[in-house]
């Protein structure tokens, strides 16, 4: 279903009043969007040169052993000649068994030298467009992908419902305490090795559903890792303390945090999608227990308060999981093929971001936030994401998908204070395609922008679509 045919800002603004999306506003005066966006924005004593950031996008186009492959290269030239001056560098395994894909990155001695090239790049390319990267804040964000984990899962509690959806049989073993405990001493490793490389900040990262995301919500595990919100925050606490303890103040932290889980969906009538069967009280992270269509923040909020408290300079708000619920952590124009079609208007997603977004960063004002949820908007998502800033709704607008087909999209906000209809992301799910194809000679397509970049992904799209066909 089309969602997105406005031909001007006041058609869009009309149509999220009319849907009740009413946390959606827009500054209209490109003047002041660019001044807006060129804020500078400190960090934890580093000040970032503006208040546009590229989110963590994976590209799927690693080698076998977890180095940057050609295409990553390409990648992170283009974002750091883009303008933004925060960039969110993607998911990085801390050890093999820890990679959703086989051609995920993974940080480890003989890989660290190759993101230290690549970063040098980055930075290099960023001087030559703008006469310094001293003001260019790169985060490596570190994971462990958990029951997403190739070949082999690692769960850390039975979700009925979840484990439905990802074939886990209720007797598979969960992982241990002292697993748990030996896996934060692999976070620290890969920290270590990432302040080697040059990199200034390392992100835990604690959303999608991953190993990190996924024990925040383990009300119903036994141990020291479970049950009570003191041992479901151990695991964070603990690698946060030790990372600390490591490598001194010499490491920005960070986290990308997964603030409301909801259920899973599936496809219904018509293909459009529904709730899975669940179980209430639900124990999902972020969600009202009774009702988990509606979040719930209180915990979150305390969450927040921890991080803070140890030492957590950044904070990068998500929600949802691409596997599982799609469209809230990623409003969409059209489903992944084979995927549900959405089940609210996209305006209605965008809206929950930039509510709850809103209401932990005016609840932590002096912790700086990136917001997340604008790709949707296409060329209005600067607008939005300068509303935001000037109200105090978030401090640092991050846009993801939407770096993809436009990585210079920054520079056009700061300059212009408007984008490129022709360039914009259209939210068609091409990239999620590829990054769901795991036909390909290495176990897994790399995925960027068909549309938009078809002459480097193009010929990529056709070959993934006759591997399926094979297949």
């Amino acid at each position: 279903m089309r969602h997105f045919q406005f031909k001007n800002l006041s058609e869009l603004r009309q149509c999220a009043k009319s849907v009740g999306a009413l946390h959606v506003g827009f500054e209209e005066h490109p003047e002041r969007v660019k001044e807006i966006l060129a804020r500078k924005v400190d960090v934890g004593g580093f000040t970032l040169g503006n208040s546009i950031a590229i989110h963590p996008m994976e590209g799927c186009d690693g080698t076998l052993d977890g180095r940057p492959g050609d295409l990553t290269w390409r990648r992170y030239r283009r974002f750091a000649s883009g303008g933004a001056k925060l960039i969110w560098f993607e998911a990085t395994a801390v050890r093999a068994d820890g990679r959703a894909n086989s051609r995920q990155l993974w940080m480890n001695p003989a890989t660290m030298p190759h993101f230290a090239r690549l970063l040098e790049k980055a930075r290099q390319e960023h001087e030559q467009c703008f006469g310094t990267s001293d003001d260019l804040l790169e985060v490596l964000q570190l994971t462990h992908s958990g029951r997403y984990s190739v070949p082999r899962r690692v769960i850390v509690w039975h979700n009925p419902a979840i484990d439905r959806m990802t074939g886990v049989p209720p007797d598979y073993p969960v992982i241990s305490d002292e697993e748990l405990e030996r896996l934060e001493d692999d976070y620290v490793e890969a920290a270590r090795l990432a302040l080697d490389a040059g990199f200034r900040a390392v992100d835990i990262k604690a959303t999608h559903g991953y190993l990190a995301s996924e024990l925040l919500s383990a009300k119903l595990r036994e141990g020291r890792y479970g049950g009570p919100l003191e041992n479901r925050t151990r695991f964070l606490g603990n690698i946060i303390g030790k990372i600390r303890s490591a490598t001194g103040n010499q490491l920005k932290l960070c986290v990308r945090l997964g603030c409301y889980d909801g259920v899973p969906y599936v496809k219904g009538a018509g293909g459009i999608g529904v709730p899975a069967v669940y179980a209430v009280p639900y124990a999902g992270f972020g969600v009202n227990q009774d009702n988990p269509a509606r979040d719930d923040l209180s915990e979150v909020k305390r969450v927040v308060a921890h991080l803070k408290d140890w030492g957590v300079e950044l904070l990068n708000i998500s929600l949802g999981s691409p596997y599982t619920n799609p469209h809230i952590g990623r409003p969409f124009e059209r489903p992944n093929a084979g995927n549900y079609e959405q089940p609210e208007h996209p305006l209605l997603g965008v809206d929950r971001h930039f509510r709850i977004a809103g209401e932990l960063q005016r609840a932590f004002p002096d912790l700086p936030m990136v917001g997340t949820g604008y790709s949707w908007l296409q060329r209005y998502m600067i607008q939005a994401a300068a509303w935001n800033i000037e109200r105090g709704g978030i401090r640092i607008f991050g846009a993801g998908r939407a770096a993809l087909p436009y990585p210079d999209f920054p520079l056009d906000a700061l300059e212009k204070g408007e984008l490129d209809e022709r360039r914009v992301c259209k939210t068609l799910s091409y990239c999620s395609y590829l990054m769901r194809r795991k036909e390909h000679p290495l176990g897994q397509f790399p995925t960027g922008c068909v549309p938009f970049d078809k002459f480097v992904y193009g010929p990529i799209m056709r070959q993934a679509r006759t591997a399926e066909r094979q297949h």
